[in-house]
């Protein structure tokens, strides 16, 4: 009878425009996030996600201390800092993992202060930090919908050059394929992700949103183009689940729906070995 009345309840909440909105929200990001997170995992750029999540909280800061749009802010900072990053990863001798870590504990910090001389800090950082995806509104979803057709075009237009430049890159560069500007694209295309995707998962779980998805689906697939789609898939249905959790049990979007993620990747890993087993009987 419990369950029966949970899964009434969850019938009913779905008939909320604002639930609507999340749950849209969420498989909108979910698609991108797991699609980029295919290519980002195999890249070693796994980190470089997170220095963009806690960029993002930085040029939320400088938008609310300067009294302009967060969100409007937020997808061109993200842009930017995310080509700046590139550029100092390119032009330096240090160790990338190290650099990355100077750049985002030193973005999260100087945000923090920032956000210290603003009215929004006291009530709004928890929402910032592990996200609030209730609040997504109709020109977010416009944003997700335009990124998503728009990383599907480059991702289908350029598939054959992303899997030369991910699996060899120095063959790619040898073929004559323009491996600057195509990286510089994805890079562009990552940060947009990220920044759209801060409102419902927050920046300090962003990373794990993107990078969850893809490494539970690299374990179930091993052709590259089937990788690509099924993390993509994973990352909108671990959305809806996590969605799901957090309306029926009261709890935030954002790490509800990485718990979502984490429970499909335990179950990529103990899938195979059970179909074997199960098969071997």
């Amino acid at each position: 009878m419990s369950v029966v009345s949970e899964i009434a309840r969850a019938i009913e909440l779905l008939h909320l425009p604002v639930m609507q909105r999340a749950m849209l929200s969420g498989i909108l990001t979910g698609l991108t996030g797991g699609m980029l997170g295919s290519f980002t995992i195999l890249r070693q750029l796994s980190f470089f996600s997170d220095a963009l999540g806690h960029s993002a909280l930085l040029g939320i800061s400088f938008g609310i201390l300067l009294g302009w749009n967060p969100t409007a802010i937020l997808l061109p900072f993200a842009v930017l800092f995310a080509l700046g990053v590139t550029y100092l990863l390119e032009r330096t001798h240090l160790w990338t993992d190290a650099l990355l870590n100077i750049i985002y504990s030193s973005s999260l910090a100087i945000a923090i202060v920032v956000l210290s001389f603003t009215n929004t800090y006291k009530g709004g950082l928890h929402h910032l930090l592990f996200g609030d995806i209730l609040g997504v509104q109709e020109l977010d979803l416009v944003f997700s919908a335009i990124l998503l057709v728009a990383c599907t075009l480059f991702i289908a237009l350029t598939l054959r050059t992303q899997m030369l430049i991910t699996l060899h890159e120095p063959l790619a560069i040898s073929s004559g394929v323009a491996v600057s500007a195509h990286r510089t694209a994805f890079i562009i295309l990552l940060a947009l992700v990220v920044g759209i995707s801060i409102k419902a998962i927050g920046v300090l779980l962003i990373s794990a949103f993107v990078v969850i998805p893809a490494c539970a689906s690299q374990i179930l697939c091993r052709r590259f183009s089937q990788h690509v789609m099924f993390s993509a898939g994973l990352g909108a249905m671990s959305a809806v689940v996590g969605m799901l959790l957090s309306a029926l049990m009261n709890l935030p979007s954002g790490p509800s729906i990485v718990i979502a993620q984490l429970g499909i990747f335990l179950w990529a890993m103990v899938y195979p070995r059970l179909h074997q087993a199960l098969t071997r009987g």
